[in-house]
């Protein structure tokens, strides 16, 4: 779904999806209504407010076969907006009805490994905890009474008020040319500077600068992304998530990733297929994917405080040549995310 106007992520249901069975199922529709409210739940002995589904956390299940069709129908009752995305799990079972794994990590006949291996585009993005100075007469609380904040490539993401996918489905088709101030397109592809990022950090980039900024994407393109973490702030497990891709992790280690020797360690015969993965506590994580799918791509540290702080960014994966290439328009009568 792209980018929403609020931070708020809210889980409405695991998608399960049946591979193989004894007897394989007609394809099917199935149609669910979620209606999304703010509600008193109680979990280990606390009750608070939270963001419920139908009444419940996590959401619904929905379980469907291969080739069904599914028409889900979200309610916001609540008092945000949020962003709604698929995690699917792949549950395959034997003829016998036994071995359930939802974990998709090895190649078979049905899920061959299609990994990249000529990249032509790579990004290297350093993840950090930083910190944003506060006045001296209203301290904020933090360290050094500094307020909190995260960033990728030294840049804190800035929540637009006009959502991206709406501006830049406006640039498209060449209305609202305004629509071009609510983003920039000046995502670095690595950090301001090199230096060494899980060891004494001293105060480097401890400050980051604020912005919307987007990484455009060539259609087609074979991409690597390089995750490091680092010490700034705080070292971390960061689990970095990408809208509407799944991808290999290809390479995982300790310490700064090294562009001569980490490649070498490189699994490109039958690496795991992931749409999340944890960046190592003072490591690196390599994930590699063809850009086949355009549109306007939410990437963020799936520890929502993170992401709200401002470790993400937006990958916008430009149209293609032909109409199957190109990011398919709005339905008709869908109401705008956000007024311009």
């Amino acid at each position: 779904m792209g980018t929403g106007h609020g931070m708020l992520f809210a889980v409405i249901g695991l998608v399960v999806l049946h591979g193989w069975s004894l007897f394989p199922a007609l394809a099917t529709l199935h149609y669910y209504n979620f209606v999304l409210k703010e509600a008193n739940f109680t979990k280990l002995c606390s009750t608070k407010s939270m963001l419920t589904v139908n009444g419940s956390f996590p959401g619904p299940e929905i379980r469907v076969h291969k080739g069904d069709t599914a028409f889900v129908t979200v309610h916001n009752n609540g008092t945000y907006g949020v962003t709604i995305h698929c995690l699917p799990s792949i549950a395959n079972k034997s003829a016998a009805g036994n071995f359930t794994n939802l974990l998709r990590s090895l190649a078979s006949k049905d899920h061959p490994v299609n990994v990249p291996l000529n990249i032509t585009k790579r990004v290297f993005m350093a993840v950090s905890v930083n910190q944003d100075p506060c006045p001296a007469t209203a301290p904020c609380g933090g360290p050094n009474n500094n307020s909190l904040t995260a960033s990728m490539n030294n840049i804190s993401f800035a929540s637009p008020s006009i959502d991206i996918l709406q501006a830049y489905y406006g640039q498209l088709t060449k209305k609202n040319a305004y629509l071009k101030r609510v983003y920039n397109t000046t995502f670095p592809d690595k950090p301001p500077y090199m230096f060494n990022f899980t060891g004494d950090v001293g105060n480097n980039t401890l400050y980051p600068s604020h912005g919307t900024d987007v990484k455009m994407i060539k259609y087609g393109a074979a991409v690597e992304i390089i995750w490091q973490g680092t010490n700034i702030g705080a070292a971390e497990n960061h689990p970095m998530h990408l809208h509407g891709y799944n991808f290999y992790v290809v390479g995982m280690g300790d310490g700064n990733f090294d562009k001569k020797t980490s490649p070498s360690t490189y699994n490109l015969v039958d690496p795991p297929l992931v749409n999340t993965i944890g960046i190592p506590k003072k490591g690196w994580a390599t994930i590699r994917f063809f850009a086949n799918n355009p549109g306007v791509w939410f990437m963020h540290c799936h520890l929502e405080r993170h992401a709200s702080w401002g470790m993400a960014t937006v990958l916008i994966v430009e149209n293609g040549r032909t109409e199957d290439e190109r990011i398919l328009p709005p339905p008709g009568g869908m109401p705008a995310c956000s007024k311009p």
